[in-house]
């Protein structure tokens, strides 16, 4: 999910840096500094997360990582997750979710969460207070810095759409055979925290419900490893970190350690990346579609990159670069599977409120590039949100909103394509992340 000078994941923070969203309309999800969320509803759309831009407290790089390839450990893990889209309680479509399992960690008390939204376009994982079994005890990460060192940690996580909040807690997360140990993950309107402080609420909508969320929880699985990064280390940034004593809280500087973090990266083995697999749709969309969450990259025969082509992305943002037919470049430009529909500016498409509603389906071409300038055409077709939505399918590759700067390839890119997302710094086939491939 992501939203317009927001953060991203701070999706972006991207990259394990801290971040500012960039993404488009919305009513959307993942992606943020927290990571994404909901989908929006059948009448509004949904804006994607998308990759942080990066604070001004993180360089952006401009350069492109590192190319070199390098030999990743091999694996034999169960590594892949179930996903899903389909009929969703607060009727969102495209909504690509799966379940997961935490535990309190180094025991066997665990619970399954389903109905988690998975987000390329923010890191870690976001779960409902209200999701989790009645006595459910995850131990409480604290903060490190300010005067009220020590205290158990709040975050704010912002989206697209609006933000979450809540405590920051540690559980064993489990996905398909994987498991990241002890990982601090956001509990969101958990009661141990107490309001939402004035920095966070200014970013829109509090998505602190399951009907505002649109899901249980995120699944936060982009290019960084953390949520925030060297930026909230560094300084207490007001809208990410809080120390939240009884008597109210403050903005905090963070450890790495204690931040809330991709649980892919936290892995023994296949950490270096995901695979989202996901079949193609008729253009009249799907009642469901079943794919697979793959984790790692080249780590075991089921994740190999064979012939996809590499989309380096900014180090400091997450982002690369579309250039459409007609020759706009979108220099912010984020491919986000948490987002649920494609997101761009064409003032030759009608609209209906944000979405896109031509009279028949529109053909148009694009190039995404990386920052070493190579990258691959693409086609895609944008039809009538307002007839799509109204077929009773709850999955579309051509739902399309508005959006007046950036280009979010959201999860209608997703269907009939193999979509690699490369963790920053970790060593791939194709050399370090961040970067996606298909």
């Amino acid at each position: 999910m992501s939203a317009l000078p927001q953060r991203l994941s701070r999706v972006s923070a991207f990259a394990g840096f801290a971040a500012f969203a960039l993404c488009a309309v919305l009513a959307a999800c993942g992606g943020g500094g927290g990571g994404g969320t909901a989908a929006a509803s059948p009448t509004s759309p949904v804006a994607a997360s998308a990759p942080a831009a990066a604070s001004a407290a993180s360089p952006v790089s401009a350069s492109a990582p590192a190319s070199t390839t390098g030999t990743v450990p091999q694996s034999n893990t169960p590594n892949v997750l179930a996903v899903t889209v389909g009929p969703t309680p607060t009727s969102t479509r495209n909504m690509l979710m799966t379940s997961v399992t935490l535990c309190v960690p180094g025991t066997a008390n665990c619970a399954t969460i389903d109905n988690v939204q998975v987000d390329t376009g923010s890191q870690g994982l976001r779960v409902l207070a209200s999701a989790l079994p009645a006595g459910f005890a995850l131990p409480a990460v604290t903060t490190g810095g300010g005067g009220a060192s020590g205290a158990i940690a709040g975050e704010c996580a912002a989206f697209g759409t609006g933000y979450t909040w809540g405590a920051v807690r540690s559980a064993d997360v489990k996905l398909a055979g994987e498991v990241a140990a002890s990982l601090p993950i956001q509990v969101i309107a958990d009661a141990a925290v107490p309001a939402t402080p004035s920095g966070c609420t200014g970013f829109g909508l509090a998505m602190n419900s399951p009907a505002t969320l649109r899901a249980n929880g995120i699944l936060g699985v982009g290019p960084f490893s953390a949520d925030c990064g060297v930026s909230c280390v560094n300084a207490a940034l007001a809208g990410w970190y809080y120390a939240c004593p009884a008597s109210g809280c403050m903005a905090s500087a963070q450890p790495l350690a204690q931040q809330v973090g991709n649980p892919v990266a936290a892995f023994a083995t296949d950490n270096n990346g995901v695979l989202i697999d996901l079949p193609a749709v008729a253009d009249s969309g799907a009642s469901s579609v079943s794919g697979s969450l793959v984790f790692g990259i080249g780590s075991q025969a089921n994740n190999a990159l064979g012939g996809a082509t590499v989309l380096r992305a900014n180090t400091g943002t997450g982002y690369v670069k579309t250039t459409t037919s007609d020759g706009t470049v979108y220099s912010q430009s984020y491919i986000d599977s948490g987002s649920n529909a494609l997101y761009f500016n064409n003032s030759t498409l009608t609209r209906c409120g944000l979405w896109y509603c031509p009279s028949s389906p529109a053909s148009l071409g694009a190039t995404i590039s990386g920052l070493d300038g190579l990258g691959a055409s693409v086609n895609v077709t944008v039809s009538s949100s307002t007839t799509l939505l109204a077929s009773g399918n709850w999955a579309f590759n051509d739902l399309a909103g508005y959006n007046a700067h950036a280009f979010g390839w959201g999860l209608p890119f997703f269907f009939g394509r193999r979509v690699f997302t490369a963790i920053e710094a970790q060593v791939t086939p194709a050399g370090t992340g961040p970067y996606f491939a298909f």
